[in-house]
């Protein structure tokens, strides 16, 4: 079977310009319509009433069990295990032996010895591979995401997202129970529809919330249980093109390129990929350009995950990471994009010649990783990751990663947009010219509620 290694040898041109090449188009969300009623409706829920998330066909998970399950997790996490008791759960962030970050997760303590990995796929592939090769006395399960399945319901759980200001009225109505009080990323178990179900507090955009799960033949009784549930507290069901521009807000960088592209130390883990992988099939876009991948690669700073780094376990990567923890970082913060350069950059698809890359609304990301040029008086001072339009901030926001020097909130920047040349081979952009869209550092999260509230208890990525 050809392996990711191949595919990379096979490319005749840098790994980089493959990538940046490769026809895939953004993420999608299987499984629900693209909208319920409109996106700005959904989006304004989430901050005002309350919003119904389905996430059940395109989270990943991957149930790892057996005597040497927190062994292997602590040996690929940079985050510490000294306490993480059964019924909690935390961000699980796996690097390279180079300290670049691979990718992000949701790791919940079920049971003893018993863990599940919820998310993108990358950080789960790298753990499989290591539970297969490393010689732990472990079983994992893969739970993959239904886009990859031939039949798109063959899932082991239902996951949904109760999220926003009246989510405790609505677990109550469903429950006929007071909304359990949990801790931030604690776990508990309730019964809706006469099924068990497993629940999550977290907090997304700073609203309450509450993740809830279970076997996949429960799922539609527990689903209408809620939706009757939330009818009288104003509750919208969030389609699939509503659901990416949540992080806009939240401020959680959902795409980092997996960073296992390059050096003799992954190329195993290369041979062990086939060419049909998610990395195999990783679309780059955007204005930064570079012949060398590895300038695609970000670190746990880049993506503000560097205050869980913890240097209290021997883990992979551990050594460069200690050495990059000494060094200076760049810092995550949100671009608010001007209103009238953004306006004068959407006049160009009203007229004749090359007009600027289409934003698409509410989320504008055209490929599985964007990456944009932030400059600063005509110099790079950063990295735009993720863009798209908030209803209820009514502002064109981008998150980013800018130089110290340029990351206090106020200061002007500029947001280069667009494929240098006018576009590339990717079957999902169109002929355009480049242009530079004017802006300002702006704090992240961005929302004022989600600064309050993550000051108090933490985020929640939106998935």
């Amino acid at each position: 079977m050809s392996s990711l290694e191949d595919v990379l040898n096979d490319a005749g041109t840098g790994v980089a310009d493959h990538l940046r090449n490769l026809p895939t188009g953004p993420n999608a969300y299987p499984g629900v319509p693209p909208e319920f009623t409109n996106w700005r409706e959904e989006q304004w829920a989430w901050q005002h009433t309350c919003v119904l998330f389905n996430q059940s066909f395109h989270m990943a998970e991957l149930l790892v069990e057996g005597p040497d399950a927190l062994k292997l997790l602590s040996r690929l996490g940079v985050n510490s295990f000294a306490r993480f008791p059964v019924d909690t759960a935390k961000q699980f962030v796996p690097c390279t032996p180079d300290g670049y970050v691979i990718g992000d997760v949701i790791l919940f303590h079920l049971a003893e010895n018993t863990f599940n990995l919820v998310g993108r796929i990358p950080a789960l592939n790298w753990v499989t591979f290591h539970a297969e090769t490393g010689g732990f006395d472990v079983t994992v399960t893969l739970d993959e995401r239904s886009a990859a399945r031939p039949d798109p319901f063959d899932r082991v759980h239902y996951r949904y997202q109760i999220q926003g200001p009246h989510a405790a009225q609505v677990i109550e109505k469903a429950t006929g129970a007071p909304a359990p009080e949990l801790k931030f990323f604690h776990m508990t178990s309730m019964t809706i529809a006469g099924r068990r179900v497993r629940a999550l507090r977290h907090g997304m955009a700073g609203q309450p919330g509450y993740e809830l799960w279970g076997p996949w033949a429960e799922g539609e009784a527990v689903h209408a249980a809620l939706v009757e549930a939330g009818a009288e507290y104003g509750m919208r069901l969030v389609g699939g093109r509503t659901y990416s521009s949540n992080t806009l807000e939240s401020g959680w960088i959902p795409s980092p390129l997996p960073a296992i592209y390059t050096g003799e130390a992954l190329k195993s883990y290369r041979q062990w990929l086939p060419a049909t992988s998610y990395e195999a099939n990783a679309s780059i876009g955007g204005s930064f350009v570079s012949a060398d991948v590895e300038d695609y690669y970000l670190t746990p700073w880049d993506l503000g995950y560097g205050h869980i780094v913890k240097f209290d376990h021997d883990f992979v990567g551990r050594e460069a990471l200690e050495k990059l923890a000494e060094q200076e970082h760049r810092v995550k913060v949100t671009l608010a994009l001007d209103t009238a350069a953004f306006l004068r950059a959407m006049a160009t698809q009203l007229e004749h010649g090359d007009p600027a890359k289409w934003f698409e609304f509410p989320s504008a990301v055209y490929a599985m990783h964007p990456y944009d040029q932030v400059l600063v008086d005509g110099e790079p001072a950063g990295l735009s990751t993720w863009i798209g339009y908030s209803w209820n901030e009514r502002t064109m926001l981008t998150l980013a990663m800018v130089d110290p020097a340029h990351a206090a909130p106020g200061t002007e920047v500029t947001l280069v947009w667009g494929e240098p040349g006018g576009g590339s081979r990717k079957l999902t952009v169109e002929p355009h010219a480049q242009i530079e869209v004017t802006g300002v550092v702006s704090p992240v999260p961005y929302s004022e509620v989600a600064r309050r509230a993550y000051a108090d208890g933490g985020w929640r990525r939106a998935g």
